[in-house]
């Protein structure tokens, strides 16, 4: 019993530490929802799921030996959330925050573009664990998606939230989706591994 406790304590810590940022994308994802009805409720959560379940299969098929990744040019999905913000931007309207992603593939896609680097911390953690251990893993994460879903359709109802996305959301949301894709390809090496392929 304590290391089943411990197992899902040590999964609740892994998800959390490379998921916080899901938190964020999520909020700006409902007060969207709230605003413009897209992407709606359940296309969120379903995507958020989908995306994360991707992750999780993907970090799963390399721990397994089944298949490597090219370490830093998983970077360029950075490029996903940049794409997605710009055209945001030209498209905003003054008066609304402008809808960045529709629908349920598109909130995958940012989860996934968002957390590629998680792929570097699951597939140590899903080497080292059994198959016993590896499903605690991913019923604590099932649990902790629904959570982070609930903690951000909170966040995306509070009024000072709802506030700030209201006066500044027609700009604001979209830096954010192009921040945070600098943020991917800077962190993950991909831009130094090109310059030193031109160089």
């Amino acid at each position: 019993m304590i290391d089943l406790l411990g197992t899902a304590a040590g999964a609740a810590l892994v998800f959390a530490a490379t998921d916080i940022d899901d938190i964020v994308i999520l909020t700006l994802f409902f007060v969207a929802a709230r605003s413009t009805g897209r992407p709606r409720t359940g296309q969120i959560v379903a995507g958020q799921y989908l995306g994360i379940g991707a992750l999780v299969l993907a970090s799963a098929v390399v721990a397994a030996g089944l298949l490597v990744v090219p370490d830093p040019w998983t970077g360029l999905l950075g490029l996903l959330p940049i794409a997605l913000g710009v055209r945001a931007l030209r498209t905003s309207d003054d008066d609304e925050a402008p809808t960045v992603v529709t629908g349920t593939l598109g909130v995958a896609g940012v989860t996934i573009a968002n957390g590629a680097d998680n792929v570097a911390v699951y597939v140590p953690v899903f080497r080292a664990l059994g198959p016993a251990d590896s499903g605690v893993f991913l019923l604590v994460f099932v649990m902790l998606i629904a959570l982070w879903c609930a903690a951000a359709a909170w966040l995306g109802r509070h009024p000072r939230v709802t506030r700030v996305v209201a006066r500044a959301g027609h700009w604001l949301v979209p830096t954010i989706f192009i921040a945070i894709g600098v943020v991917i390809l800077v962190s993950s090496g991909v831009v130094g591994h090109l310059l030193d392929r031109v160089g």
